[in-house]
């Protein structure tokens, strides 16, 4: 099999600054119950040209990879209405109002899993798609997890708890086992993501 190795090749072209556009009006058209619709209006001060932007305002989002002291990573499997179908995850979700980040991962890691973190160190955050969202990602390592009660899922979650060992995570991710991209993403970040993929 031969190997083909990408070469980026830069053209010389116009460079983008946040000048260029100017926001002719912004209104929030729908509120639903995990993100609000803003409908923005711009001008390209370059051409003219303006176009409405539609742009999900959500809360930021965490997700944790907790590892056990014998170096298990829980996961949670459950259902995602998106594509209709359980996906294998790491714990995860929305950042509530007045509540940190840290302090988010912790609440979803037990609500999720019943596992509690000994130590707890912020991995990075990105920006999950700036298209068409506002928000951010923050990813944590939680470290000496242990279980300390039942998982608490909200009543509308069904969520099982699976432990699988450390090592494995590059597997299942090019298996396509784990496919969730913000979930990848946290793995990268620990640099467990394999260079070739599907």
């Amino acid at each position: 099999m031969l190997e083909v190795e990408s070469v980026l090749v830069w053209r010389k072209g116009p460079t983008v600054a946040e000048g260029d556009w100017k926001l002719l009006r912004s209104e929030e058209v729908a509120t639903y119950h995990i993100f609000r619709i803003r409908h923005d209006r711009y001008r390209l001060q370059t051409s003219g040209a303006e176009r409405d932007f539609v742009v999900l305002v959500c809360p930021d989002w965490v997700n944790v990879v907790p590892l056990t002291a014998d170096g298990q990573v829980v996961l949670v499997r459950q259902y995602r209405h998106g594509i209709r179908r359980p996906t294998l995850e790491i714990p995860g979700g929305m950042v509530d109002a007045g509540e940190s980040p840290e302090e988010a991962a912790v609440r979803e890691l037990r609500e999720e899993t019943g596992y509690v973190p000994a130590q707890l160190k912020r991995l990075g955050r990105v920006t999950p798609n700036p298209a068409i969202l506002d928000n951010l990602c923050y990813s944590f390592l939680a470290e000496a997890c242990r279980l300390e009660a039942p998982p608490q899922p909200e009543p509308m979650e069904r969520i099982e708890v699976v432990l699988r060992p450390l090592e494995e995570i590059p597997s299942l991710i090019e298996d396509e086992s784990i496919s969730n991209s913000m979930v990848i993403n946290a793995f990268a970040f620990l640099g467990l993501v394999p260079r070739r993929g599907r």
